[in-house]
């Protein structure tokens, strides 16, 4: 066939075939945001009409508005399949707003009502010697029993979390690791009170010893350890393999290709997970109630007598009523929230260093 064969060929003219176009309608870019902003004032200024003044029910109205009138405008200007598509967009941002809007409004209140008693000496000082209808006094003897006792409860649930995950994904077979599945998955939907009222039943009915820091980081220690479990368990599976069995191929032993490589690989995601476990624990009230007991005075000791601790002093704070009380609730509660961040922080920075070379590129 000739270079020119291809060219020679007689040339079809005439007008265009009829076919789908490819330019259509579209809505501005800037219609959602002038669709929300709609939605939220006629939400506003209807809830107040009907006599709805609740904002959780003017949201709601906002949010139906929004996702009809979005269906409507794109059906009327592009079509049916683009509008099931912007609705189903809407839908989305519909229930993110519905959980960013109570998270920011929790925090921004209690930032803005714990701030305003939270200084040095706030943190400092202890409610010892003090009425509790007078202001003043402090949370310091709270927070140490706080960290005393999850500190207590890490040390005793991390490594039995970490240990029993090692065996459920590198070593666990049959049935002995499904029945050891079975009760991590148990423990994980356990309420606190039960895990606080099995201590007590054993701990302080059985054997007999008193009220302590230590007793509560028993209970606090039953309901992490399932935490370890899990989140270290879905880490370590996310090791490649071929990182276990190029150390297997060069004959390092499994227990040490476990210790020098599976662990090292998937440390920054267990130490992830344990601060979630700390962060899940360090706001139980029900153990604590159970088998601290509270004491406005400092007890460093948590081997011995009552204890407070940072959820145990907001209840106790917030439930006498009055002005000065609620204020110490509040800076308490925001010591709270503030120490769960320290400590997320913290657990950042050790596993950026701790991970292997190169795994954060």
């Amino acid at each position: 066939m000739s270079d020119n064969a291809l060219t020679d060929r007689p040339q079809v003219t005439g007008p265009p075939s009829a076919g789908p176009s490819l330019a259509r309608r579209r809505l501005p870019r800037w219609t959602p945001a002038l669709v929300v902003l709609v939605s939220v004032g006629l939400g506003v200024g209807g809830g107040s009409l009907a006599g709805w003044e609740s904002r959780v029910q003017q949201g709601l109205i906002a949010a139906l508005l929004s996702v009809i009138v979005t269906y409507a405008l794109t059906s009327l200007v592009e079509d049916s399949r683009q509008a099931r598509d912007k609705v189903a967009t809407s839908v989305v941002w519909v229930c993110f707003a519905a959980a960013v809007v109570p998270l920011v409004s929790l925090a921004w209140t209690t930032v803005s009502r714990g701030a305003e008693l939270l200084d040095g000496y706030f943190l400092s000082h202890s409610m010892g010697g003090m009425t509790n209808i007078e202001e003043g006094g402090g949370v310091y003897h709270a927070f140490l029993g706080t960290v005393e006792q999850v500190g207590l409860a890490t040390l005793m649930a991390a490594p039995v979390g970490l240990l029993t995950a090692v065996y459920l994904v590198e070593y666990g077979r049959g049935r002995l690791a499904q029945a050891v599945t079975f009760f991590v998955d148990v423990m994980t939907g356990i309420p606190s009170i039960v895990a606080g009222l099995f201590v007590l039943a054993f701990w302080n009915l059985g054997l007999g010893f008193g009220p302590s820091g230590f007793a509560g980081s028993m209970a606090l220690a039953i309901l992490m350890m399932p935490v370890v479990v899990r989140s270290t368990e879905e880490m370590l599976k996310l090791v490649p393999n071929e990182l276990r069995e190029a150390s297997l191929a060069l004959g390092v032993p499994k227990w040490r290709t476990v210790l020098k490589v599976v662990l090292p690989t998937s440390m920054g995601g267990i130490a992830t997970g344990v601060m979630l476990a700390v962060a899940r624990i360090a706001g139980e009230t029900a153990p604590v109630m159970l088998l601290v007991f509270g004491n406005p005075l400092i007890n460093p000791n948590p081997f011995s007598g009552a204890q407070e601790s940072l959820p145990l002093y907001v209840w106790n704070q917030y439930k006498l009523g009055n002005a000065a009380s609620i204020d110490r609730a509040w800076a308490g509660a925001l010591t709270l929230i503030a120490f769960v961040m320290l400590l997320n922080l913290l657990a950042r920075g050790i596993a950026r260093w701790k991970a292997p070379k190169g795994a954060g590129r």
